[in-house]
């Protein structure tokens, strides 16, 4: 039988705990988290009636295009429906973002009479956060969310903070956001004409929070007559939570739930980590559900290459009462009964957790729209199947290499690289690289790139030999990796004459859960490939974003314009560790 709790029923028994031999009722399924691993945090997640579908947007940060949006029918297969920034002419700030954690922070997705809201701040987190200008804070909107022309270029407004949602009453408009001043953090509302940008009233504080570092990502709900304010708290390491408070006004006063916080995995030896940045909403049947970031990275917190991902959970908020979250989170978890199992979702775009199984770049065809640049890319920088080359992807190399200027800012021409999340925590991903470089410093090749300060690279690089024996140049394979913390050697080798002025394939795969391996041989051999280096998965677990795998091409300051020319590119996942025991959980 169910334990009994205060607030009583038998779905409000499911948030604490089932006795031992349980029949479990029709009402409870199992569902797996993440539901949208990989780079997908700050989840804000609706559920349209008219359709009755979900829709999830997440942060992208640097990435471009940048806040994607994904649908589901069932709450477990998520379909890619967009990107709601996807020309650079929406936001040109966007190309000047400063810093590894800057770019699009936490939009809040909304539906509001026929019209889709996407509330989100552009960040340049180089500056102080006193500064006004780090903070711009805008919104996109669309009537068709399946049509990603359809989004509106930016509208900004004004409020010096981040992690703004939008809230409607009456016919009024409001955006409630986190104040970014260190001497007041908290939580403030204002009237704002969502069309125009225009502020109409002043900013008021509503609430600090339970005094957690950084009160952020607000959302309010009504429900039987109270505002109910949902926010983050304590910095999104290993203290997230999520906490909560009410009021019958919707200027408050706003009292906070004596069991706060309502949603954390702090303090737990669980795998999934860094709990918080959540969000509410209910399925057909009414039953409430919430989404919210997490690491899989277990208490430790050192490797989770893959950032944080969206997690799943339901929820149980009787009426009057507060909303109880079932929790801690887990790989495996049980709660509503889900919808049925649909997979046949509108729109051609890939489900999250799908692979690139030797993906050709045929003529006529575009770049995949799970695909993802640092900034808005140098559009004649890439070419799909160029006179000579067919089923090829041309890369003109940027004078930047992946580091750029600094390994924060961007610069002049931009970083020629494209690539796609990491989304299993084992996998394989290849690529064939046909490339000869010609001038010094020349390289092209494929990357594990989290930022510009965290990442490695393996490539083919013109360079002298090493023991000075001759002026002449040769192509080299070349490893190198950045980070705030100790990195692997970086080391260059000679390729062997069998190999040089042929076709490679370039590989990076998971040797475990915690290293990388780099790889390369002849395309056409038949013998395995060569692994010439290993990477800890800790340099790249750093930040608010996730690991990209994707390819690269750079002169390195210098002159050099050789081209190169990618194929058969493909990413296989064949694991997802979901939990702390040494091995993958089958799914």
């Amino acid at each position: 039988m169910l334990r009994s709790t205060a607030l009583g029923g038998t779905r409000s028994a499911l948030v604490v705990s089932l006795l031992p031999g349980l029949a479990l009722g029709q009402f409870l399924t199992g569902f797996y988290n993440p539901i949208l691993p990989g780079f997908h945090p700050d989840p804000s997640c609706i559920h349209l009636k008219e359709d009755d579908t979900f829709y999830c947007a997440s942060s992208s940060f640097n990435a471009f295009p940048g806040i994607p949006i994904h649908a589901s029918k069932d709450l477990t297969t998520w379909r890619l429906v967009g990107n709601a920034l996807n020309r650079e002419s929406q936001l040109p700030e966007l190309a000047i973002s400063n810093g590894s954690t800057s770019g699009i922070w936490a939009p809040a997705l909304r539906y509001h009479n026929g019209t889709f809201y996407v509330v989100t701040t552009l960040v340049h987190d180089k500056k102080a956060p006193e500064d006004p200008t780090r903070w711009d804070n805008i919104i996109f909107s669309t009537p068709d969310i399946w049509d990603e022309s359809k989004w509106s270029d930016a509208v900004h407004f004004d409020f010096e903070g981040y992690d703004t949602s939008p809230f409607w009453e009456n016919g009024d408009s409001y955006i409630v956001g986190s104040h970014a001043y260190r001497v007041e953090p908290g939580i403030h509302l204002s009237k704002v004409d969502l069309k125009t940008g225009e502020v109409k009233s002043n900013w008021t504080n509503l609430w600090n929070g339970t005094g957690g570092l950084a009160p952020e990502g607000p959302h309010i709900y009504t429900k039987d007559g109270y505002y109910y304010l949902m926010i983050a708290e304590g910095g999104t390491g290993l203290g997230h939570m999520e906490t909560i408070a009410r009021s019958e006004n919707l200027y408050g006063p706003y009292d906070p739930n004596p069991a706060n916080p309502i949603l954390t995995n702090a303090n737990t030896s669980e795998y999934f980590q860094t709990v918080g940045h959540a969000d509410l909403f209910q399925d057909r049947r009414g039953d409430w559900w919430g989404v919210a970031l997490s690491t899989r990275s277990g208490s430790e917190y050192i490797t989770y290459p893959m950032g944080r991902e969206t997690i799943l959970t339901n929820v149980t908020w009787e009426n009057r009462s507060w909303p109880v979250f079932n929790n801690p989170i887990k790989g495996a978890m049980r709660g509503w009964q889900l919808p049925r199992i649909i997979q046949n979702l509108p729109g051609d775009g890939p489900f999250v957790t799908e692979g690139d199984n030797n993906l050709q770049f045929r003529p006529g065809s575009e770049i995949p729209p799970h695909f993802v640049y640092w900034r808005p890319p140098i559009k004649e920088n890439y070419a799909i199947s160029p006179e000579g080359h067919p089923n090829t992807l041309r890369l003109k190399p940027s004078r930047l290499n992946l580091t750029a200027l600094d390994g924060n800012a961007g610069g002049p021409g931009g970083q020629t690289f494209v690539g796609r999340r990491q989304v299993d925590t084992l996998f394989t991903y290849r690529v064939d690289l046909n490339y000869s470089p010609k001038t010094l410093e020349e390289e092209a090749g494929v990357t594990l790139f989290l930022t510009q300060n965290h990442h490695a690279r393996f490539g083919l690089t013109m360079l002298p030999l090493a023991n000075g024996s001759s002026s002449a140049l040769v192509p080299h394979f070349r490893f190198d990796a950045i980070s705030y913390i100790p990195v692997p050697p970086s080391f260059s080798i000679p390729l062997s004459a069998s190999m040089q002025n042929k076709t490679l394939t370039m590989e990076i795969r998971t040797v475990n859960q915690t290293h990388f391996s780099f790889a390369a041989g002849s395309a056409k051999s038949r013998e395995p490939l060569t692994i010439f280096a290993y990477a800890p998965g800790d340099i790249v677990s750093w930040g608010f974003t996730g690991t990209l795998l994707g390819v690269y091409a750079t002169s390195n300051g210098g002159n050099g314009t050789t081209e190169a020319y990618v194929s058969n590119w493909k990413y296989e996942g064949w694991g997802q560790i979901r939990d702390n025991f040494a091995g993958p959980l089958v799914q």
